[in-house]
């Protein structure tokens, strides 16, 4: 009643407008301004209806093999093709093969019709495709993980080798790295674990975390910062068991010598703090230090390879030797999701004076998200 009020009062005010005359609103006016009325609110209860329902209804997926996502709703599956229609792209028809499904909900609840044990039948040997994929499939295993990370990208890698020879020797590489990156800023973080034994005497035990944050002030010039953790078990000084940790903090400044979309070259100067905790054989805590000069390029090579290498050189000031090491791996996309890579690592007269020097090349297989 109330809104037939507002309607009249609306249209009274408005009547020369709409070419209606006062003697009319008694008589007919009156029920035609209630018509106008009831299906107003008939109209306005309506969309409210579909827009709760619009809100309410659980959305399929529709899952590419590089990983790739629409949302909407699963139509049926025509043999070898599935119709979907998505939210934004309208009705899809995709090869089952480059693709599949993920239902919101259960089909029995919404098939409906002479059509729908078909589709219940479609749709389960979907879900049933879906399950062998997330055992088997990297497509669908990077998919769930980047849903899970959002707008950080990375790499999960593994490596492991197992010989027999003159003696029995065991070696496992295991390593998460992730990135983001704004306009102006980048961040990564890298956590990895080395274990090597020989005869099941344990001669590598690492564990190292690693992270950056550089910032670029314009297109040309940075600064950088770079915390490292080092935590290793097995390591040996002169023969003598030398466990330790060792945290070192890089701050430094530079400038981009190169910053083509396929090539970019940095270099700086840098500030190092070297922690260094030992645990074995006796404990102490040693702190020091040290300058340095970095640099860093990243190439974009044919056939989906790249190169990424860093190089850093210890100067030798107060009568202390120089020291330096250098990273440099080669990888290989083989698709969207899988890569392998070559990485070595060498680290000669670390600063800090008490960690182990080492040399590692070592091939990767990697899983891209």
């Amino acid at each position: 009643m109330t809104v037939e009020i507002k309607i009249a009062e609306v249209f009274l005010k408005h009547r020369r407008a709409l070419g209606v005359e006062r003697a009319m609103i008694p008589g007919m006016g009156r029920k035609f301004i209630q018509a106008i009325a009831w299906v107003g609110m008939v109209a306005i209860f309506s969309n409210g209806a579909n827009a709760v329902e619009n809100e309410t209804t659980p959305r399929d997926a529709l899952v590419y093999k590089d990983g790739d996502r629409v949302q909407g709703k699963f139509v049926e599956r025509a043999g070898e093709v599935i119709v979907f229609k998505s939210d934004r792209f309208g009705e899809l028809r995709v090869p089952a093969k480059d693709a599949v499904v993920m239902l919101a909900e259960k089909s029995a609840e919404r098939a409906a019709g002479p059509k729908a044990e078909g589709k219940i039948a479609a749709e389960q040997k979907d879900e049933e495709r879906v399950k062998i994929w997330e055992w088997f499939s990297p497509f669908v295993l990077t998919a769930k993980v980047r849903n899970f990370f959002g707008p950080w990208h990375g790499r999960f890698t593994f490596s492991t080798e197992v010989v027999s020879d003159s003696s029995d020797q065991t070696n496992v590489a295991l390593e998460g790295h992730m990135q983001r990156k704004w306009k102006s800023d980048e961040v990564q973080l890298t956590a990895r674990y080395d274990y090597s034994e020989t005869n099941q005497f344990a001669t590598t035990d690492t564990v190292k975390a690693t992270g950056s944050y550089r910032h670029d002030f314009s297109s040309a010039r940075f600064a950088l910062y770079r915390p490292t953790l080092e935590w290793n078990r097995a390591s040996l000084l002169n023969g003598v068991a030398n466990d330790y940790v060792l945290l070192q903090q890089e701050i430094g400044a530079g400038f981009n010598l190169m910053t083509k979309p396929n090539r970019k070259v940095r270099a700086g100067v840098a500030e190092n703090l070297f922690d260094l905790w030992n645990t074995a054989p006796t404990h102490k805590h040693t702190s020091r230090t040290v300058e340095s000069l970095f640099e860093e390029t990243e190439f974009m090579l044919p056939w989906r390879m790249s190169v990424a290498q860093r190089g850093v050189w210890y100067v030798p000031l107060n009568g202390r030797a120089d020291g330096w090491e250098n990273r440099i791996e080669l990888n290989k996309k083989l698709s969207e999701t899988l890569s392998v890579a070559v990485r070595q690592e060498i680290r000669r007269n670390n600063p800090d004076g008490s960690a182990q020097d080492y040399t590692r090349l070592k091939l990767l297989l990697g899983l891209d998200f």
